[in-house]
């Protein structure tokens, strides 16, 4: 992708769309399941009286999650100007008079001489959806201060990525009726794997929300037109955020669900510190 691609939100695919939606059915359960999750990665109870940057905002849970853990700056940033308006309409819902700001801006233009740096920054399933993933990760490191985390969930890479980035690229140019069909196969193909494991399909998708207070039918639509797409191994991850001058505390890694990352990949969870100024 050129330069211009990267900061132009129509080469992307149209998350926000889906997130107006989530953002509906936001509750009180699933909030608590986010701040659970922020908490794990975070590995701290509370962030009181820390900045936090939300990079890829989405639906706002994850920034709404941060205030209810005490963090006293909220700042959160998306290049789909409707994913900053869900995640506007989530902070007024639950968070209204609180300290958080939004603006839509791609990661490679976050403006550091009015946002300043942060003690979190956290980015979960954003960054290899940019077009440039290393850049990505490097941009939104840039904006930690030192001494600070950077919380960031990435695809993992398998062997079946290079498949899964064409379906990708055709599904975010597809109609509408078009995406409907593909995500019915997805799904059928979910059902019949599910169905081979001897697995409850109906009660995977009931329980869905419980991993990340998220809804299996927005995150199908979310897998399938994720483009651009690139993915990471662990190795790749420890290794461009050593030379940017961070050091891991924690992560939370595993294999795909299906061999060769058949039918996808998961995020890889990673927690970095940032190395003090001598």
């Amino acid at each position: 992708m050129s330069d211009a691609d990267l900061l132009d939100q129509v080469s992307h695919f149209a998350f926000g769309k889906n997130w107006l939606n989530y953002a509906e059915t936001i509750d009180e359960a699933r909030i608590a399941q986010a701040v659970t999750n922020l908490k794990r990665l975070a590995g701290s109870e509370r962030l009181d009286g820390l900045s936090f940057l939300d990079v890829g905002c989405g639906s706002g849970l994850h920034a709404l999650a941060a205030l209810r853990l005490g963090a006293t700056r909220v700042v959160g940033v998306d290049i789909d100007s409707d994913s900053v308006e869900a995640s506007r309409r989530t902070l007024t819902r639950f968070a209204p008079g609180a300290d958080a700001r939004l603006q839509t801006c791609s990661v490679f233009a976050v403006p550091p001489d009015r946002f300043g740096d942060f003690d979190i920054v956290y980015s979960w399933g954003v960054l290899h959806h940019t077009g440039d993933m290393d850049r990505a990760i490097a941009s939104a490191a840039a904006l930690v201060a030192p001494g600070g985390a950077f919380l960031v969930a990435l695809y993992r890479k398998t062997p079946f990525c290079g498949v899964w980035r064409r379906i990708k690229r055709w599904y975010s140019r597809a109609t509408p009726a078009g995406q409907a069909r593909a995500r019915k196969v997805y799904i059928a193909l979910q059902q019949l794997a599910a169905m081979l494991r001897r697995r409850d399909f109906d009660a995977y998708v009931r329980d869905y929300s419980k991993a990340r207070g998220m809804n299996f039918y927005n995150d199908v639509h979310d897998w399938l037109g994720g483009y651009p797409y690139e993915s990471i191994s662990p190795q790749h991850c420890h290794q461009l955020l050593a030379a940017l001058g961070f050091s891991l505390e924690r992560e939370f890694v595993s294999p795909p669900k299906f061999p060769y990352g058949l039918g996808g990949s998961g995020c890889d969870e990673y927690a970095f510190r940032r190395q003090r100024l001598r």
